[in-house]
């Protein structure tokens, strides 16, 4: 696809700000989807506006609950309110992110994630789902999330983490390439064809990384894992969030990444 408008949903999060800087670079006109813009995904206030001439919808949207009930609603919503927009602006193609190991869930915000992508594959425009592993910078999230004092608490987890950059420049290669290979891959994946994966290039353990973290920063904290019996935190400890055998796997690994930050205190 030569330059084209394209529309980026959840523009202003940590993996749409990425997209919409990628997709800029390229020379694509960006069109971003957020409230902040005036734009709402849940109402379709401004979505009209929003989608005219668009020739893609990048779907990186998420919801303010990690809950299975409210993020079920909020993506089904977000996807019907999408797809119904896009398809009266003559949208071309929808691509959608997700997460690697969810179609082993059994509740949680996997099973959300699961109905989201059955309710934009559901829709009128033409769609595809990459499914990716987690991103390097939620590593810092989950230390201040968890930190207690001089402790802090994180959850086991294996995974395959990436740049939430690489993972970025995949979603603006999809939904900009030629329309022959983009319905193509849409009639292999009908078939039957595994949902495409991306990931790091090495398994690492989420404490760990965190350690690596802590170090740069020179912060004396002392990192422990805890285990709890919900269905996500049962999903990253034993190895579901981990890619399969046909997974793209791509660098930078986190140790590379993490050299690149400039200002750890805020940046992982």
């Amino acid at each position: 696809m030569q330059q084209a408008k394209i529309a980026v949903a959840g523009a202003t999060g940590r993996l749409g700000r990425h997209v919409v800087d990628v997709l800029s670079a390229a020379g694509h006109e960006v069109i971003p989807i957020s409230r902040s813009v005036g734009v709402d995904v849940i109402t379709g206030e401004g979505l009209a506006e929003a989608l005219k001439d668009a020739r893609a919808i990048i779907d990186v949207t998420a919801g303010s609950s990690s809950e299975q009930r409210p993020a079920t609603e909020f993506f089904t919503i977000a996807a019907r309110n999408l797809q119904q927009a896009g398809e009266r602006a003559g949208v071309a193609r929808y691509v959608v992110v997700s997460i690697i190991g969810i179609q082993k869930a059994t509740g949680g915000y996997g099973s959300a994630k699961l109905a989201h992508e059955q309710a934009v594959l559901a829709g009128p425009v033409p769609a595809r789902i990459l499914r990716v592993a987690q991103f390097h910078e939620l590593v810092g999230v989950l230390m201040e999330m968890g930190r207690q004092g001089d402790v802090i608490y994180l959850p086991e987890m294996r995974t395959q983490i990436i740049a939430a950059r690489t993972v970025a420049e995949a979603f603006a290669a999809m939904a900009t390439s030629p329309r022959a290979e983009f319905e193509a891959a849409r009639a292999t994946e009908s078939a039957g064809t595994p949902i495409p994966e991306l990931a790091g290039p090495l398994e690492e353990n989420l404490a760990s990384l965190a350690r690596l973290v802590a170090a740069r920063r020179g912060d004396q904290v002392r990192i422990e894992e805890v285990k709890t019996a919900d269905p996500d935190s049962e999903a990253a400890a034993d190895g579901s969030l981990l890619p399969g055998p046909h997974a793209k796997l791509a660098g930078p690994t986190f140790e590379e990444w993490l050299a690149t930050q400039p200002d750890i205190g805020s940046a992982v």
